[in-house]
């Protein structure tokens, strides 16, 4: 087996890395909808925070850029036409989450504090890609732009990765590891259509997970500061969206 493929293999089976170390205790029950029993640990910080080292390392290191252009060759050179797949699969994750539901499979929490914490996971997502993106100009592959690091496309499907693992791990890990699945694959056909070099993706995909995470832990917080007078909020709605250039997530409350 090919190391690049046992690292995609790896990058996938990501949630049961997490369940490992986050330590499941018996109060954290499929009922439950308090987003306080996730709580912080350092180990839940191993896994995201070793794959944006690695792409950043991947910026200076001769020995990483020569990987990422061995990688570039070896697909370039199976590449009969490209798949715009990516652009759709980025957000199936955590489209997923509000379909489950709908479905009626609930997941740990409402409707709305679900959206309130998707909504904070893209916000630091987007706003760290977009300031990454534009201090490192780094090339594209395909030679388009100088916006490559890190991948957009693979943070916004690991960011919601996440998010559906943290709604339904309780439901099914495989729900979980569906989504890491898919977003595994989107960061693939980024560097399949050439649109990123290796480091781009796996650097994304620390960042979407990450995102997700702190968008957890910090909820309690924004729910009590922001959103305390609850009885106003009627109902919430969030939806991503992506013109062929930019991406994003808008968020409409209704109030009383």
């Amino acid at each position: 087996m090919k190391p690049i493929f046992r690292i995609w293999i790896i990058m996938a089976l990501l949630p049961l890395n997490n369940l490992l170390a986050q330590q499941l205790s018996p109060k954290d029950t499929i009922a439950s909808t308090k987003v306080e029993n996730l709580k912080f640990h350092y180990k839940q910080l191993i896994i995201p925070s070793a794959l944006i080292a690695y792409g950043v390392i991947g910026l200076e290191s001769d020995d990483l850029k020569l990987f990422n252009a061995i990688i570039k060759e070896e697909v370039n050179e199976n590449i009969d036409s490209k798949i715009t797949l990516d652009d759709f699969s980025q957000f199936a994750p955590a489209i997923s989450v509000y379909a489950l539901n709908f479905g009626g499979i609930k997941g740990k929490n409402n409707f709305k504090d679900r959206s309130i914490i998707l909504a904070t996971s893209y916000l630091l997502m987007g706003s760290s890609v977009y300031t990454l993106k534009n201090t490192t100009k780094v090339e594209r592959p395909d030679k388009s732009s100088f916006n490559s690091f890190p991948s957009g496309h693979t943070a916004n499907a690991f960011a919601g990765a996440e998010f559906l693992w943290q709604e339904y791990r309780d439901v099914s890990i495989w729900y979980g590891i569906s989504g890491y699945l898919v977003a595994t694959g989107t960061g693939m056909f980024r560097i399949y259509n050439d649109r990123h070099w290796f480091t781009d993706v796996v650097a994304g995909a620390g960042i979407g997970i990450l995102s997700t995470k702190i968008a957890y832990w910090i909820f309690p917080y924004i729910d009590n500061h922001i959103f305390k007078s609850k009885k106003n909020v009627r109902s919430t709605m969030i939806a991503p969206f992506y013109n062929g250039n930019q991406m994003g997530v808008g968020m409409i409350l209704n109030l009383k």
